[in-house]
């Protein structure tokens, strides 16, 4: 009997050497006269596991790991091909405590399945949604994604189902859809990793909304530092094509659609999507006035469907199981699931999916297990760089859109940043502004000037120069940018650093009298 043995191969397993391990993994068997056959999978999202090799068995797969190439005999003499125990060993992979108290819709195939064996996708309920929405129609596809209560995954928690229709509704005898895969925001990887490990459902994603919008050409506008996502996503795009999934009257459907990957221009401002379809044209990344907007006058002056992977590639599986079946998950008006990518100073850091209503104190000492330095948590950024600092007192605000804009906080893209006690909140606060100043494309005073201006006046604050009268100018510029800039990157910039003056203002040397709230 041939023996499957899953090594992943995204960019994480792989910068830390699965590629390695695999290699060993068959010549050890060679050796051994095992026979096994090696799958390359998509990472389970058990990050400080990697690489996790999983051996099949008739119990299910056990999972071992971190595995280095020199662990790889000694794993052959326990057994492992038959699921032996192990030091490395960790029992069946769905019973990983971390694995198992998850809900995972999006990322349900991410791990399980090949990434680019579209019979494997197929076998594991793909391209279930696609055959509904066709049968479906375009307003029954936009009807069905409104009632799901899908919202933005990008940042801004937009009602996907709006801005479908809203494209929808748009005249025109040309339209696209264009996928924001310009993942830039810190420690996150929700992106990637559905992109590298479950290609096929960002495809499908993709291809519902052309249908559901009447586009019949679609853009993934990737992040640049992504080389293996852009082989991925093309390869399983040509399969795609082969198969009959894109192209000219999809599976007999009478519909049709094109798809194809553009490299981003690596600025972080072009996860804007007015920035991003400027760059996608071929001009530099800069913001564009509103309105009107890309649902109306988008890419090439044509109405545009804009969304996240994480929006897109979830499609598919509310197509398939209903909007009902989605909107039971979460709570208040955030429905459904948000992909989790906790970093930092953490134990056990990894992609969480749960269903929003899970707290941030959950997700540190139920997934993360606290931080690695085994000190205190003393904040958490949530949200990328221009998210707020969130104090231990806040960690119980459950993750919901609603809840979190009332504590002056975003969850975004859902990257959540673990810090300890030793850091240092007015140099991180200092740094907001100063990524601000340099990932600003200049268009607005308020984020161009503003940026450039808040770094001067921490500066000033941590030297002890004026600290009351700069305290107050810092303040000041803050609303200036929020309520001046252009777009998100001057208006949010100022979260990080009212939040870390707010609830740190001993970092900056001031009383708690000095750094009283502001509403932001």
């Amino acid at each position: 009997m041939t023996i499957k043995i899953y090594v992943p191969q995204d960019s994480a397993s792989l910068s830390v050497g699965a590629n390695e391990v695999a290699v060993e993994i068959e010549q050890e068997a060679h050796r051994r006269n095992e026979k096994i056959t090696i799958v390359r999978n998509g990472s389970r999202g058990l990050l400080w596991l990697e690489p996790l090799v999983e051996v099949e068995t008739p119990d299910g797969r056990v999972a071992y790991g971190p595995v280095e190439p020199s662990d790889v005999a000694g794993l052959f003499d326990a057994g492992f091909v038959s699921g032996g125990k192990h030091v490395l060993g960790h029992g069946l992979t769905e019973n990983i405590p971390f694995l198992a108290k998850q809900e995972r819709l999006t990322f349900a195939r991410v791990g399980i399945t090949s990434p680019l064996s579209i019979e494997d996708y197929i076998d594991h309920e793909g391209y279930r949604g696609l055959e509904r929405a066709i049968s479906l129609g375009s307003e029954g596809i936009v009807a069905e994604i409104g009632a799901s209560g899908l919202r933005g995954r990008g940042g801004a928690a937009g009602r996907t189902g709006k801005k479908w229709q809203e494209v929808r509704a748009s005249v025109s005898d040309v339209k696209y859809v264009v996928c924001n895969a310009d993942e830039g925001d810190s420690g996150t990887y929700s992106d990637r990793m559905i992109m590298e490990g479950d290609p096929f459902v960002l495809i499908e994603g993709m291809t519902i909304a052309g249908i559901g919008v009447g586009a019949a050409q679609g853009y993934i506008y990737l992040r640049s530092e992504y080389p293996h996502a852009f082989d991925v996503l093309n390869a399983a795009i040509k399969i795609a094509y082969e198969k009959g999934y894109l192209g000219n009257n999809i599976r007999g459907s009478g519909f049709s659609f094109d798809l194809e990957v553009r490299r981003a221009a690596g600025a972080y401002i072009c996860g804007e999507q007015t920035s991003l379809l400027e760059s996608l044209e071929g001009k530099r990344g800069l913001v564009r006035y509103r309105p009107p907007q890309p649902a109306v006058s988008g890419f090439m002056g044509k109405p545009t469907l804009v969304n996240n992977v994480i929006s897109l590639a979830t499609v598919p599986i509310i197509l398939d199981k209903g909007s009902a079946y989605y909107k039971d998950y979460g709570m208040g008006r955030s429905r459904g699931t948000l992909p989790i990518q906790l970093t930092g100073n953490v134990k056990q850091g990894g992609l969480i999916e749960r269903a929003f209503g899970v707290t941030l104190r959950e997700i540190i000492f139920e997934y993360g297990l606290g931080t690695k330095s085994g000190r205190s948590v003393r904040a958490v950024q949530v949200g990328g760089p221009l998210g707020a600092y969130i104090p231990e007192s806040q960690f119980d605000v459950p993750l919901d859109y609603e809840k979190f804009s009332d504590i002056s906080a975003v969850l975004g893209h859902g990257g959540i940043v673990v810090f300890d006690d030793t850091v240092d909140m007015a140099q991180q606060a200092r740094y907001a502004m100063e990524f601000c100043a340099i990932e600003s494309c200049g268009k607005c005073t308020p984020c161009r000037i503003g940026s450039q201006r808040g770094v001067e006046v921490i500066d000033k604050i941590i030297a002890n120069n004026s600290r009351p009268r700069q305290i107050h100018l810092l303040r000041d510029l803050c609303t200036t940018m929020i309520d001046g800039s252009l777009c998100a990157m001057g208006g949010m910039t100022p979260f990080p650093v009212l939040s870390a003056l707010n609830h740190f203002p001993e970092d900056f040397g001031a009383a708690a009298g000095d750094a009283k709230v502001a509403n932001l």
